[in-house]
């Protein structure tokens, strides 16, 4: 039988065949760990990205530019108004059908439009750009409601003009029942409400149409009748200051249906506290606190004071077409100390385990002395001739025109919703 030929490899000769082996293998652990590298890099910096704009709205959030702050984090209350016409306005006046003529300045005859052109720039980070699907889409299947005065419903009309356009007119709604108004984005079953409640408790102010009364009557301790429209919501948005502002309120104990009642007439601030003392109990025993988010929108500041800008003192909003651009600026009439019970009643709430995230829109607000309605909107009652000679006597220097300020507010909750989606 043939023998099988023994194996005559030398040692030297295997060393070689080994190292061939060993090169092979190394060059194709580079070629694998080449092709690797840019897409785990690529990873890291979409993570680092998603991280840092995560951050740019994760703020604390005590607004007025006096106050001391060591957060490294950005303020979205802190900064300035930029011009910006390639960007801004975020939609067109004529283009929102649903737009109340309160606010339609344009319409009623304002040329000057460059109110519209203004940005909010945070000092330390950029707002996130509005998207209006991108929030249905987050909103979807929920209920959101602003309650409050006429200040709200300027930032509800805000809101829904910002949203509409995106959405076909076959998959829209907008209807008035009672205090209740409601615009729905059908296809993403989406509800934006908002609720006439302009002192947050019960008043004889509260009817949505014949509400401007000379003698006005509140009830401190009653809230549930305005509540029970916004038990069920998914955000709340509240705000409650305009009515407030005169030195006595009428405070009334009992029903107005009832002859026993008992009437006394209260410093305003006092009555003011008593109310966000009601508003706070109802909060903290009948709020959903996994699901439902709860905002409070500070003063929004009227320009009556020419001479705090400037001008004559018998001057107010009226043809004021540019922003103060003084930083801090504080309008007088802005009263201070009402704030300061809001964040009270909010820390209270705090400290009982119930967040409220305030809206600190007043000093963004305070620049804008341009962005009043003024004489360019509908007026429900008409002008006498003397108003008419006198335009600045009948001038609205509280609410806003649209698109405007109230736009930027809505930037500010919408990054306040991302931040609270990504957390969930």
């Amino acid at each position: 039988m043939k023998r099988r030929p023994e194996n005559t490899c030398t040692d030297a000769q295997r060393g070689i065949h080994m190292a061939k082996a060993n090169h092979i293998a190394g060059l194709k652990f580079k070629y694998h760990y080449l092709v690797a590298l840019p897409i785990v890099l690529l990873l890291i910096v979409a993570i680092y990205i998603k991280a840092t704009e995560n951050k740019q709205w994760m703020l604390e959030v005590e607004a007025p530019e006096t106050k001391n702050n060591s957060s490294s984090e950005c303020n979205l209350f802190r900064g300035k108004w930029v011009l910006d016409n390639q960007s801004y306005p975020l939609y067109k006046e004529r283009k929102c059908l649903f737009l109340a003529d309160e606010f339609a300045c344009e319409k009623y005859g304002r040329k000057d439009l460059k109110y519209q052109n203004w940005r909010w720039q945070p000092h330390q980070c950029d707002l996130p750009r509005f998207n209006a699907t991108s929030l249905l889409n987050r909103l979807r299947g929920k209920r959101l409601v602003f309650v409050g005065d006429s200040l709200n419903r300027n930032q509800w009309d805000s809101l829904v003009c910002l949203v509409e356009s995106s959405i076909p007119s076959s998959s829209k709604s907008r209807q008035f029942i009672g205090n209740l108004f409601t615009f729905k984005a059908i296809e993403y079953n989406v509800s934006i409400d908002f609720y006439w409640s302009p002192l947050l408790v019960e008043s004889n102010s509260d009817h949505p149409l014949n509400h401007s009364l000379p003698d006005r009557i509140v009830r401190v301790q009653a809230i549930e009748k305005h509540a029970r429209h916004w038990t069920d919501s998914d955000i709340i948005i509240f705000n409650t200051y305009l009515w407030w502002l005169r030195p006595k309120m009428k405070v009334l104990w009992g029903s107005f249906e009832s002859p026993d009642g008992i009437y006394k007439e209260i410093d305003m601030l006092r009555s003011y506290e008593m109310a966000l003392k009601t508003w706070s109990d109802w909060l903290e025993i009948n709020v959903n606190r996994s699901r439902t988010q709860l905002y409070f929108v500070s003063s929004s500041p009227a320009h009556l004071r020419g001479d705090e800008w400037g001008t004559s003192a018998n001057q107010n909003c009226y043809k004021e077409t540019e922003p103060i651009f003084q930083k801090g600026y504080w309008e007088s009439e802005t009263n201070q100390k009402m704030t300061r019970v809001v964040e009270s009643a909010i820390e209270e709430l705090k400290s009982r385990g119930l967040e409220v995230q305030m809206l600190n829109i007043t000093q963004l607000s305070e620049y804008r002395k341009d962005a009043h309605p003024s004489i360019y909107r509908k007026q429900r009652v008409a002008k006498t001739e003397d108003q008419l000679l006198n335009p600045t006597s009948y001038a609205d220097c509280a609410h806003w025109c649209l698109p405007g300020v109230p736009d930027a507010w809505n930037e500010i909750l919408y990054a306040y919703i991302i931040q609270y989606s990504n957390i969930r």
